[in-house]
């Protein structure tokens, strides 16, 4: 598989920490979209695999992709996880993001707390009941939020990583959220789809996200359909 990006692993956050962190609303302290928010967070480590080239992906069928490990493990824990599940087999997209997402969300949550971009502040409701919130504590998420307008607003081609998350954005169906940062408007909605598509640029890299987008809402719209059914 050709390169997809001239980045080396480890040298950027993890794509999933970036799009959890974009994902955090400020105002509230809380994170958008968490009935789904596994299957996001599961595309974003399959696509980061992808893009670092620790994983490859092909098409099986209509709408089926199958997802295999390479190279060698890595030493992040949080890839490292979603690398072992795969180097067993080739597995389907879906089944992967469903296996490794359940545990994402606390995982990087941490990381991002560790890293210094969220703070947790501890206090007492009623002086007695202990709670937790977050807040924002670096400047990281206002330069990936402006790296995701120039794309979707300005039309700045962006690099694969910002493609990567602007595309998991948008599956994630909470692109919304960012208006009036991001203009919630036509040619926005239009474009974002087209990140969906893979219709972009580096060839290799939009097949990864591809891959990611049509899983993670493959998986949500069934999960949506089940649970619509059980009630």
């Amino acid at each position: 598989m050709s390169d997809a990006s001239s980045e080396q692993p480890g040298d950027d956050p993890l794509l999933v920490a970036d799009v959890l962190l974009l994902l955090f609303q400020p105002s509230s302290g809380t994170i958008a979209g968490e009935n789904f928010l596994f299957y996001v967070l599961g595309g974003a480590v399959v696509t980061d695999l992808t893009l670092r080239n620790l994983a490859a992906a092909q098409e099986a069928g209509r709408f089926v992709h199958r997802v295999e490990a390479r190279g060698e493990a890595p030493d992040d824990d949080i890839l490292r996880s979603a690398w072992d599940y795969l180097a067993t087999r080739p597995r389907d997209a879906q089944t992967v993001i469903a296996a490794i997402g359940p545990e994402l969300r606390s995982k990087v949550l941490d990381r991002l707390v560790d890293d210094g971009h969220l703070r947790r502040e501890r206090t007492k409701m009623f002086g007695f009941i202990p709670t937790e919130s977050l807040e924002l504590a670096s400047v990281r998420r206002t330069e990936l939020l402006a790296r995701v307008r120039a794309t979707l607003v300005d039309g700045v081609a962006p690099d694969p990583r910002t493609a990567a998350i602007t595309a998991l954005l948008s599956a994630s169906a909470n692109l919304h959220r960012f208006d009036p940062d991001i203009p919630w408007t036509s040619s926005v909605i239009h474009r974002a789809k087209e990140f969906e598509n893979g219709s972009w640029g580096a060839a290799a890299a939009g097949e990864a996200v591809t891959v990611a987008t049509i899983a993670v809402i493959s998986a949500a719209l069934i999960a949506s359909t089940a649970g619509s059914g059980a009630g």
